[in-house]
């Protein structure tokens, strides 16, 4: 088994490094949160929030989970949300899916992995909505980069259907939903143009990013 001490060993080293270059930074940290965004992305490793958008701890909420997918059923993703947006008063919540992506790609191909593919039931949902649009795509690859981009534009939709965004834009709170998709072989975040800052923008905004994907 693979020894793990090193870690322990690299968590001090940085915990020294941010000390020495701001000595006030942890006791700041600790005594508030207030971030202006909330991420909610892939759990893949290779995906890692904060370090994507240069950001220090403290300043992103975060949720992941398999293939970024956010159901109304799932506690979880809820509390968090609710949590970012009635507490912590975020501005911005960013969906953030990936080229590549696992789950997308099982789904893509019918592999069965077990007990994921419950989760993954999901993400069939977004292939079976769109089978036309990918039915047109030139090749796997490109149905796969395709199915992982329309996968993070219903989790979009998704989110701003829940009771808590809807009641936070009924109160004028200033919220912004967004839909990025993450390259891992060039490290760049693309904007899938579907960015909702009230409920009557949805379907128009919808209706605009799936047209920039034919």
């Amino acid at each position: 088994m693979q020894d793990i001490t090193p870690l322990l060993a690299n968590n001090q080293d940085w915990a020294a490094r941010m000390t020495a270059e701001n000595p006030a930074f942890f006791q700041r940290l600790a005594a508030q949160q207030s971030p202006a965004y909330l991420w909610i992305g892939c759990s893949d490793s290779r995906v890692p929030a904060t370090q994507l958008v240069n950001l220090l701890p403290g300043e992103m909420f975060v949720h992941r989970n398999v293939a970024n997918v956010v159901v109304h059923s799932d506690l979880n993703c809820l509390a968090v949300l609710q949590y970012a947006v009635d507490v912590l008063r975020v501005r911005h919540i960013i969906v953030c899916g990936h080229y590549g992506c696992g789950g997308v790609e099982a789904v893509l191909h019918n592999r069965s992995f077990g007990l994921i593919d419950n989760w993954l039931r999901h993400v069939q949902d977004v292939r079976s909505k769109h089978a036309m649009l990918l039915a047109d795509c030139r090749d796997d690859t490109h149905q796969l980069e395709r199915l992982c981009e329309l996968n993070v534009i219903e989790q979009v939709v998704n989110v701003c259907q829940t009771t808590i965004i809807h009641s936070a834009w009924q109160r004028d709170q200033v919220l912004a939903v967004h839909g990025w998709i993450y390259g891992l072989v060039d490290g760049r975040l693309r904007d899938l143009g579907m960015t909702i800052t009230h409920g009557k923008y949805l379907v128009p905004q919808y209706e605009q990013a799936l047209a920039h994907l034919t």
